[in-house]
């Protein structure tokens, strides 16, 4: 028979035993525990809901998208021609003086040279003879004189007039001209500016005669460039006015369109020419320099890409970040990466549609690898 006290003793050993094991099992569950955490806070890809939000960093699905076509050809920059002007005399006339210089800026309807032409010295004196005789004419009246006369001064005058005008000089030179009368009447006269331009070209020389037709300034409006790319007939006929173009030149991309295609292939270089309009407000680009274009042309193409800021170079290697199994988790992929158009890089191998990547913040994560493998916290 068991006494009373044998079998407290049994009860004391048990739970002795049974505390014993839950106490083993707890330092256990504790040194797991913490094995984990030693292994997260080792791992640099590993980060709290904190962590994330200050690196920026943001998961996205990878996709299929549409992307452009685009043709990369050099290009020449020269100047816009439907914004452009030549500005020579009519008359065969001397230069007397110079008032614009190569470079200068000027507004329409500046005085740019003063010429000396006998033409119209004789034109402007005819003028003011007729428009005396018009004066009194019209001062007697139709009803004073025959109608004969009465138009023969009229037509005179306008002649006169038209004659100055078919030289070059403008309706309030021609007025000018008639108010100071026959002192006027010296041969002289300014050559003004048809439009608004910096002038480009002013090959003359004070004193020199120049002959009709010849150019004395070239005016240019440099808000606005051409750009002639040269493609291959091939790429060249995929090419329709209106197409969106980026040229890149003195580190900067300026946006562009397509607005001429030639339909004639140059016969040394094999080439067709391709015109584009640059607006240049800020004077980037000048007459005469080299630049790379890049023509975007509609496409059906089809393929997987990621934003160019979330592929990030480990080992020489172009890698992706995407989301692990545990939460706040990231792991590198190596990948295999097409060509860059739009800010999107294409993804060739790798990774599959519908992986959740890191969109933005990859540069974030690469730092702190290596961080981690400077041994820094």
């Amino acid at each position: 028979m068991t006494t009373p006290l044998l079998r407290s003793t049994v009860l004391s050993l048990s739970l002795t035993v049974l505390l014993g094991g839950l106490s083993l099992a707890a330092c256990a569950e504790d040194a797991s525990a913490t094995a984990a955490d030693e292994a997260a806070a080792s791992n640099p890809l590993v980060l709290d809901v904190a962590a994330i939000k200050t690196a920026g960093i943001v998961v996205d699905t990878l996709t299929v998208r549409t992307v452009s076509d685009q043709f990369k050809a050099p290009g020449e920059v020269k100047v816009d021609a439907y914004n452009t002007v030549l500005v020579s005399p009519r008359v065969a006339s001397q230069v007397v003086a110079r008032k614009a210089r190569l470079g200068d800026i000027v507004t329409a309807g500046a005085p740019l040279v003063v010429l000396s032409s006998v033409e119209v010295a004789e034109t402007q004196g005819q003028l003011i003879v007729a428009s005396q005789d018009w004066q009194r004419v019209a001062a007697l009246g139709a009803q004073a004189v025959s109608a004969r006369r009465y138009n023969e001064a009229l037509v005179q005058r306008d002649q006169a007039k038209a004659k100055l005008r078919a030289y070059g000089l403008s309706e309030g030179q021609i007025a000018h001209l008639i108010k100071r009368g026959s002192s006027a009447a010296d041969g002289s006269f300014e050559l003004l500016a048809p439009r608004a331009g910096r002038v480009t070209t002013d090959a003359f020389l004070v004193g020199e005669r120049i002959e009709p037709g010849r150019p004395l300034f070239t005016l240019v409006t440099e808000s606005s460039v051409w750009v002639e790319a040269r493609l291959s007939p091939a790429a060249a006929e995929q090419v329709k006015e209106g197409d969106t173009v980026t040229i890149l030149a003195h580190g900067t991309e300026l946006p562009g369109k397509v607005v001429q295609r030639s339909h004639q292939t140059d016969e040394k270089t094999r080439t067709v020419d391709v015109r584009i309009q640059v607006a240049n407000e800020k004077d980037v680009l000048h007459p005469g320099e080299l630049v790379e274009s890049r023509i975007a042309i509609t496409s059906n193409t089809r393929q997987l890409a990621v934003p160019a800021e979330a592929v990030v170079l480990l080992q020489n290697q172009a890698t992706v970040f995407v989301r692990g199994q545990k939460p706040g988790q990231f792991e590198p992929v190596p990948v295999e990466v097409g060509d860059t158009r739009d800010g999107w890089t294409e993804i060739k191998q790798g990774l599959a549609a519908g992986a959740p990547y890191v969109r933005k913040g990859a540069f974030a994560l690469k730092a702190r690898i290596l961080r981690s493998q400077l041994g820094e916290d």
